[in-house]
C-alpha cells in the first residue's frame, strides 16, 4: 500500500492544502479499503482515487467552515526533499494553491482534475458522483472566479534565482533603493500565523508600503536567524530557521526578475511538515 499512499497524496494535498490533512485522508481511505469486500470493484486504483478525491472534498469543507483568518495561506510542500516515489510534477505550484482558496471545495476538485490531471468531464462527473452538466458547470464557475487573477501557473518549474540572491542582499543591509527596484509594481505580500502567532500585517500591497514593511519585519524578527534557499510548491523559497526549527517560509512568486508575490507562512503548525 505503500506505492499507493504516495500515489494518492497529490490528490489529496492539492484538494485539500495541507500535506498533514492529506497524509491522514489517504491513510484513512487505504485502512478502510483493507477492510471491505473487494470482490465488486474491477479498478482498485480507480476505486481509491475516487475515494480519496471524495474524502479530501469532505475534509476541505469542515476545514472551510473553521477559518476565521482573512489571509489564509495553503501549507508548504518542499518540492526540493519530497520523497521520490511522490511524482512532484502532480503538486501544484503554491500560488496556484493560493489562488485556489478562493473557491468552494467542489469547484476546486473539478478545476484540479480537469487542468492538473487532465480528467474529462465524464470521469470527474463518475469519480465525484453528480452529472457532467455540473462538472462543466463548476469548472466555469471556479474559472470566473479567477479570471481577474493572473497569479498562478499550475507548476512554476526551474525558476532563476538570482532575484532572490538580491532580495536577501537589499534586505540584509537595509537598501530599500534596491529592494524597491527588484518589487513588481503590483506587488502582493500575504502573511500568515494561524491562531496562536499575530502578524504584523496580513495583506500589504505597493511598493513603498511592501518595502518598508519587508524591512521592518527582518529587522524585528529575523536578524540573526540562519536562512537558505529551497524550493516549495516549484517556487523559490526563504526558510528561516530558529533554534534548529522552521521559524518563517516565505515563498516567492517571480515574473522574470520581479517578484510580484511573497507569501510568508509563520504559523508553526503549517511548517512543521516541511522537514527540510
Amino acid at each position: 500500500m505503500k506505492n499507493y499512499q504516495n500515489k494518492l497524496f497529490p490528490y489529496a494535498y492539492n484538494i485539500i492544502g495541507s500535506s498533514e490533512d492529506a497524509k491522514d485522508a489517504v491513510q484513512d481511505i487505504l485502512v478502510k479499503y483493507l477492510s471491505i469486500d473487494k470482490e465488486h470493484i474491477e479498478n482498485e486504483f480507480g476505486y481509491l482515487i475516487k475515494s480519496v478525491i471524495n474524502q479530501s472534498i469532505n475534509l476541505r469543507k469542515k476545514r472551510d467552515k473553521f477559518t476565521t483568518n482573512n489571509v489564509y495561506l495553503p501549507e508548504p510542500f518542499s518540492t526540493e526533499n519530497a520523497d521520490e516515489n511522490i511524482n512532484k510534477e502532480e503538486i501544484l505550484s503554491y500560488s496556484m494553491l493560493v489562488l485556489l482558496e478562493k473557491l468552494t471545495a467542489k469547484e476546486r476538485a473539478v478545476f484540479i482534475l480537469k487542468e492538473a490531471f487532465d480528467y474529462s468531464h465524464k470521469e470527474i462527473a463518475e469519480t465525484i458522483g453528480f452529472t457532467i452538466e455540473n462538472s462543466r458547470k463548476l469548472l466555469s464557475r471556479a474559472k470566473a472566479k479567477m479570471a481577474n487573477h493572473k497569479t498562478g501557473n499550475l507548476n512554476n518549474h526551474a525558476q532563476n534565482i538570482e532575484p532572490i540572491e538580491h532580495y536577501i542582499h537589499a534586505i540584509k543591509n537595509g537598501d530599500i533603493t534596491a529592494l524597491e527596484k527588484l518589487l513588481s509594481e503590483d506587488i502582493l505580500l500575504a502573511a500568515d500565523g494561524g491562531k496562536n502567532i499575530k502578524v504584523v500585517r496580513e495583506l500589504t500591497t505597493g511598493i513603498t508600503n511592501t518595502s518598508k514593511l519587508l524591512l521592518y519585519v527582518y529587522r524585528a524578527f529575523l536578524t540573526g536567524l540562519k536562512f537558505r534557499i529551497s524550493s516549495v510548491n516549484h517556487q523559490p523559497a526563504i526558510l528561516y530557521y530558529q533554534n534548529e526549527l522552521l521559524y518563517n517560509c516565505q515563498v516567492f512568486e517571480l515574473e522574470g526578475m520581479k517578484i510580484k508575490s511573497i507569501y510568508s507562512i509563520v504559523d508553526p503548525n503549517k511548517l512543521k511538515s516541511l522537514f527540510l
